[in-house]
C-alpha cells in the first residue's frame, strides 16, 4: 500500500466533523424516505389486489411516517419535506384504493345474483376443459 506524498494540514479537520466557516450538509429525515417506501409499497400491493389487506396496512403505516417526516422537515438541518409529501400522497392514494377495492368485494360478494353468475360461469369453463 503506498501512502500519499501530499503534506497534512494542521488546521484540517478529520472527514467527519465540519469545518469553521462551512455550513453542514441538510439530511433528508428518515422518517420521509420510510414514507415514501411505504407508500410505493402499498400502492404496488394494492394493485395487485391480492395482496390489498397488505396494502392496505402499509398505508397506514406511510400515512403516519409522511405525517412525521413533514414535521421533522421544518426542524433546521434536516429537509425531505417533498420526499414526505409524496409518501403522504402515495399513501393516501393506496388506502383509498384499498378501501374502494374492499368495498367493491365486499358488494359484490353479497349481491346473490353476481356470485350464481360467476358460479355458472366456472362450472362453463370446466365442462369445456378437456379431460
Amino acid at each position: 500500500m503506498t501512502t500519499s506524498k501530499r503534506p497534512v494540514r494542521a488546521d484540517a479537520a478529520p472527514p467527519d466533523q465540519p469545518v469553521r466557516g462551512r455550513p453542514t450538509e441538510a439530511k433528508t429525515s428518515a422518517a420521509a424516505t420510510f414514507a415514501l417506501v411505504f407508500g410505493v409499497a402499498a400502492l404496488l400491493s394494492v394493485l395487485t389486489a391480492i395482496l390489498a389487506s397488505v396494502g392496505l396496512v402499509l398505508g397506514i403505516i406511510g400515512i403516519v411516517l409522511g405525517v412525521v417526516g413533514l414535521r421533522m422537515a421544518t426542524r433546521p438541518g434536516v429537509t425531505g419535506r417533498g420526499v414526505a409529501i409524496g409518501g403522504l400522497v402515495l399513501s393516501i392514494l393506496a388506502v383509498v384504493l384499498g378501501l374502494a377495492l374492499a368495498a367493491g368485494v365486499s358488494t359484490f360478494v353479497n349481491n346473490e345474483g353476481a356470485v350464481d353468475r360467476l358460479e355458472r360461469q366456472v362450472s362453463d369453463l370446466r365442462d369445456k376443459l378437456p379431460r
